[in-house]
């Protein structure tokens, strides 16, 4: 299946291409190895539009599809995974308002959004109740003309630098995912505690937190749809945003990769680049093979909006591989790639759920 990519589209992927190379990718190996979120990089992508991809022109954007997102993930993720982040959680915390919310709601909440003013991050997970969210234990308890939140929630991407948090809570108790409604906290009026932040393997410039509830009021003009919608609209974000983490994959592939290429061009073994050699030669042409079949999957999923990313775990495992023991060492970037590359396998439903989500279609 061939994409035939827009001129708007190519001109922003060129415009944040050449960004990420002059701005973001120096940065990288720093962002890793302090572990700090990169607020300067926040701006510079809210500064050159390219938060407000996610929105529609009405609410402030410039009305992006699931491919362009995809695109401006992947160029960024070849260079610094973490960095990427700003954009898919962007889109992914946005993602329920875009999807469930009303029109007052969009034309209130979006903008500052779409501007990169305010970070927005998507609260499902549990501490009990990750793939199965109908577990969920956060409750929220109508008191006149507010609910109240009182909870827990784990693995919160952006949870701590966050305007703006989607939460998903049990309106219900009885109802198990029927019962689960999803509200729009915004951090002066309805601020959540940050218990913790998880020190992690990898994509370590983008936090990841545990958020604690602890009698939130949120104004029942903030909820969005009807109470017991908030199950199907999880769903419906995560159908939504899913590409974007095979984008990330993918672009986290593609650096590995471009980095391994000129690295076996330029070493030297036996009097000649190992390049030469034929075992070297296979393992390029099957990670090549690898990307090209991903890139179509990961852009497919993105036009339907309906799938996930390839697992590309593998490719960036073996670009280390043929860095040697250099590729064990993390003055190399491909070591850091490598462990960025693991959590696609993991979050926004692990390649077993995408397995079981799949079997699921086939059997209907």
């Amino acid at each position: 299946m061939d994409f035939e990519f827009s001129a708007e589209q190519v001109a922003i992927r060129d415009t944040i291409r050449e960004l990420v190379q002059d701005r973001v990718a120096p940065r990288a190996a720093e962002i890793d190895q302090t572990g700090e979120y990169p607020k300067d990089i926040e701006r510079l992508f809210a500064d050159n539009g390219i938060l407000g991809i996610p929105f529609p022109e009405e609410y402030g954007g410039i009305s992006g599809s699931s491919v362009t997102i995809c695109m401006g993930i992947e160029e960024i993720a070849k260079a610094c995974a973490s960095s990427s982040l700003i954009l898919a959680v962007q889109a992914l915390g946005s993602y329920p308002i875009l999807v469930a919310g009303s029109e007052e709601q969009k034309k209130r909440l979006c903008p500052p959004l779409a501007s990169g003013d305010r970070v927005a991050a998507y609260a499902l997970s549990e501490p009990g109740s990750g793939s199965d969210a109908a577990a969920m234990k956060t409750r929220a308890t109508k008191h006149g003309s507010d609910y109240v939140l009182n909870g827990t929630k784990q693995f919160i991407t952006h949870g701590s630098v966050a305007g703006t948090l989607v939460v998903f809570a049990q309106t219900d108790a009885k109802e198990d995912h029927r019962g689960i409604s999803a509200f729009v906290l915004e951090r002066e009026t309805s601020p959540w505690k940050v218990e913790k932040l998880e020190h992690k393997l990898g994509i370590r410039g983008s936090p990841t937190a545990q958020i604690v509830l602890e009698d939130v009021k949120v104004p029942a003009a903030n909820r969005l749809g009807e109470e017991g919608a908030g199950f199907k609209i999880a769903l419906a974000v995560l159908d939504r945003s899913r590409p974007g983490i095979g984008a990330q994959a993918l672009g986290i592939a593609e650096g590995a990769f471009d980095y391994a290429l000129n690295y076996v061009k330029e070493r030297q073994q036996f009097g000649q680049p190992i390049a030469a050699f034929q075992g070297i030669q296979f393992m390029l042409a099957d990670i090549a093979t690898q990307i090209e079949a991903s890139r179509h999957l990961v852009y497919r999923a993105a036009t339907k909006v309906d799938s996930k990313a390839p697992d590309l775990m593998r490719v960036t495992t073996d670009c280390v591989q043929l860095l040697g023991g250099y590729g064990y060492i993390s003055d190399y970037p491909v070591e850091r790639m490598m462990r960025d590359a693991k959590i696609t396998q993991i979050y926004e439903g692990t390649n077993q759920i995408q397995r079981v989500v799949i079997a699921r279609a086939l059997l209907r």
